[in-house]
């Protein structure tokens, strides 16, 4: 495990939202439902055009910061936090042990996640493993992925370019035969 299995789940999370501008998954109110379902998000829900429009609006300002360097992604987490007025606390919960909280359970969903992925490219950030964030390498995907492998050798995301890439190398150096 690279980073604290917390920080791991969001940046999965974060990963997930940002890739889902593509995908059509958060284009309703219930395609969130299922998001937070899925990445068990906690806290007061509104269920408003609203929510909705503001947990998209983050995809943009997050993405973002897979094209920083060290420098730019700092500022975008510094701004993250303090426009969300970020408190970090320790908190335990639903079968968690001990981790951070930095919003309270009450401030509106948009501001939870986006607290929560600032604090997780924190951890990127301070243990300098920010070239783990990185675009799929397939030419016609632009997808974000979280290189957590322990040799950095991941490259693709996890929409099957790696597959069409493969099938396509294979295909290719048959051809050559």
């Amino acid at each position: 495990m690279i980073f604290a299995h917390d920080t791991e789940l969001a940046l999965a999370a974060v990963v997930a939202l940002v890739n889902s501008a593509d995908d059509g998954s958060l284009d309703d109110l219930d395609g969130l439902d299922r998001f937070v379902a899925e990445w068990g998000w906690t806290g007061s829900r509104r269920r408003t055009p609203a929510e909705l429009e503001a947990v998209q609006a983050l995809r943009p300002r997050l993405r973002q910061i897979w094209y920083e360097d060290v420098d730019g992604a700092v500022e975008i987490v510094n701004r993250l936090l303090r426009e969300a007025q970020a408190l970090p606390q320790l908190a335990k919960h639903d079968g968690w042990d001990y981790h951070l909280h930095a919003t309270s359970s009450e401030a509106p969903l948009a501001d939870r996640m986006v607290v929560e992925a600032a604090m997780a490219f924190v951890d990127v950030i301070r243990t300098g493993e920010l070239d783990r964030l990185q675009v799929c390498a397939a030419d016609d995907c632009d997808d974000v992925l979280v290189d957590l492998s322990k040799n950095r050798s991941r490259r693709f995301c996890d929409k099957g370019c790696g597959n069409r890439a493969n099938v396509a190398a294979y295909r290719a150096r048959r051809s050559g035969r």
